[in-house]
């Protein structure tokens, strides 16, 4: 892999925001001794430095292809082992239980592999749950129950109302009746008429006749005639 040195010096150096960072002792696997080195991590990227503050990183290690195990050398210390022809582990040491742990799974999580894993765990999760969704969905809906042809009867000793309202074709009125069909008379259209043209033909008649009576009530009588 060919790796832009300028470039990952810029990006080390950025503002881009750190996944984990911290003090660590590192050593490779030809020499035994640790040196103590500031770690960032990037993405897949693990930076190292001199020390905290520094612009340009003394090396990187890209985290692909790798798996990050313990070590029984030191306390607290594990390695990252590439396992391709002719890769490397790096040893790596922390000071303490919970930071080592901390260093474990931030490094073995930041892999492209583990993160195309995360995202087809969380689609088959989230099909799953739309699946259940479509089901209680499917569940929630009514079935309508087909009409019924013909009139259901009423039960024994119901009386029956006459007023109230049959559907089209059925008849309420007792055979032999004014009220059957046989013997109805044909039903009258009606004309509607507006309560402006009811109170024109009959109450300004009234009203008037009613001034009327009023005025002649209230006008002042004659006095009476006194025969001598």
């Amino acid at each position: 892999m060919k790796i832009n040195e300028k470039n990952l010096c810029a990006f080390a150096s950025s503002a881009t925001p750190v996944d984990r960072e911290g003090w660590l002792d590192l050593r490779g696997e030809v020499g035994k001794s640790y040196q103590r080195r500031w770690f960032t991590l990037k993405g897949n990227l693990l930076f190292y430095f001199d020390k905290k503050g520094d612009k340009e990183p003394v090396g990187v290690i890209i985290l692909e292809g790798c798996t990050i195990e313990l070590t029984e050398e030191e306390s607290y210390s594990f390695k990252i082992v590439f396992h391709c022809e002719g890769g490397r582990t790096y040893f790596l040491c922390t000071n303490a239980q919970a930071s080592m742990e901390a260093w474990m799974k931030a490094l073995a999580c930041a892999s492209y592999d583990y993160m195309k894993l995360m995202v087809a765990e969380l689609q088959r999760q989230l099909d799953e749950a739309q699946a259940e969704e479509a089901a209680e969905a499917a569940a929630l809906v009514t079935i309508t129950p087909p009409e019924e042809k013909e009139p259901k009867v009423p039960p024994r000793g119901q009386r029956h109302n006459p007023f109230n309202k049959v559907a089209d074709g059925e008849t309420k009125a007792v055979p032999g009746s004014r009220h059957h069909k046989e013997n109805a008379r044909p039903e009258v259209v009606r004309k509607r008429v507006s309560f402006r043209d009811i109170h024109t033909a009959f109450g300004r008649p009234v009203l008037a006749h009613r001034a009327q009576w009023r005025a002649a009530r209230n006008a002042p009588q004659p006095p009476p005639l006194i025969q001598l």
